[in-house]
């Protein structure tokens, strides 16, 4: 039994004495911005309202859908690890107009048997890390197929040199950041993925970490093909607070220093040094995935994902998928350690789609409570 797993609600909670709650509290889901209720039934009106504050002001927006997906299989081979399985790497393109295209690659891992498959779709294969055989395996033997891409294809991360590449060169003139173009890979990814028969076009789940992970959350929120969203240890702009930060927490200054702004849109980077200022905060993002699954993971210790705001974000969202009958819907682990995707998120991950995607009984509780004195801190009044 893993470390995590052992936690008790008498064991490690995490405390809330070093965060930090700008005022006021985060904008309320539950009301318009011109102060109505929002009920189950005027949902929809209210998503479309938080997508239109947070999408351009954050990210710019999204890149062109575009005309159509194509997917070509280009190479079909075995796995010899893994006894059955089979490993398929395909280019899709996507069409703008006749003279302009844009072409990634999708690698599949497919368990043995006649499927379709529940999928789980990782967007950083630019870190190679997915493809370790003893994570594919544990993928593979739960019965998903395990799948890749490089979100990096879409636009280069290289605050120099961004804008020469991938949907870039396309639109040169674009105003969206880079975790929007790489948002939109996953876009059309599933655009493929649902069109590959192996695939249960219902159980599409994706993930991804770090920067990675606020991607992941980014097109969870806007695609709702897509059942299941995890981003893990995403942080400020992922799954973090912005008016909740523990000590050591990234903040939109601290991507001006790292010189990773490039991610956000031009608005965002104007609230440099004025994060809880922002007209919205990252639990608008929870609220979009409802009410499909929301798993959130991270790390006590990786102070700068800002672990405790991200479970604050969780708490207030739940509100929504409880709203939409979904209360089941969005859970949260953190484990022991540092800033890392490790085989622990995964099991995380595989726990929650084994629940959700295949009906098994599964012991580990999604919804702990967390951070003794955090609840009192959000109580709205």
């Amino acid at each position: 039994m893993n470390a995590y797993n052992r936690l008790t609600p008498a064991g490690k909670q995490g405390s809330a004495r070093d965060c930090r709650l700008s005022t006021p509290l985060t904008p309320d889901l539950l009301a318009f911005q011109d102060g109505r209720h929002v009920t189950a039934e005027t949902w929809p009106e209210r998503r479309a309202e938080l997508e239109t504050i947070v999408l351009p002001h954050e990210y710019g927006g999204l890149p062109p859908r575009g005309m159509r997906t194509e997917v070509i299989c280009r190479s079909r081979s075995r796995v010899r690890e893994l006894p059955g399985a089979a490993y398929h790497v395909f280019e899709v393109r996507v069409v703008f107009a006749e003279d302009k295209d844009f072409r990634f690659t999708l690698s599949l891992w497919i368990p043995p048997g006649d499927g379709p498959f529940p999928v789980l779709l990782d967007g950083d294969g630019c870190w190679r890390y997915f493809h370790a055989a003893n994570l594919i395996h544990q993928i593979v033997s739960r019965g998903n197929i395990a799948a890749s891409i490089d979100r990096t294809e879409a636009a280069a991360d290289n605050a120099d040199h961004y804008r020469e590449t991938g949907l870039y060169r396309i639109f040169p003139m674009a105003t969206f950041g880079a975790l929007a173009a790489w948002a939109w890979m996953f876009h059309r990814a599933v655009d493929a993925l649902t069109a590959i028969p192996a695939v249960r076009a219902d159980a599409v789940a994706i993930t991804g970490h770090s920067r990675g992970g606020k991607t992941a959350l980014l097109a969870g929120a806007t695609d709702t093909r897509i059942a299941m969203t995890n981003p893990n240890g995403s942080g400020i702009g992922g799954a973090g607070l912005h008016r909740l930060k523990s000590t050591g927490s990234e903040t939109i200054a601290s991507f001006f220093r790292s010189r990773n702004i490039f991610w956000f849109a031009d608005t965002f980077r104007a609230f440099r040094g004025r994060d809880a200022e922002l007209p919205y905060d990252q639990h608008f993002l929870h609220a979009l995935v409802a009410p499909r699954h929301l798993l959130v993971t991270d790390a006590y210790e990786d102070a700068g994902a800002n672990p405790p705001g991200a479970y604050a974000a969780c708490q207030d969202a739940w509100r929504i998928f409880s709203l939409l009958g979904s209360p089941e819907a969005i859970g949260w682990v953190l484990r022991e350690g540092g800033h890392a995707h490790l085989p622990h998120d995964y099991e995380a991950l595989l726990d929650f789609m084994d629940r959700t995607f295949h009906g098994r009984e599964v012991q580990r509780n999604f919804q702990r409570l967390l951070y003794p004195g955090l609840t009192e801190l959000l109580q709205r009044p």
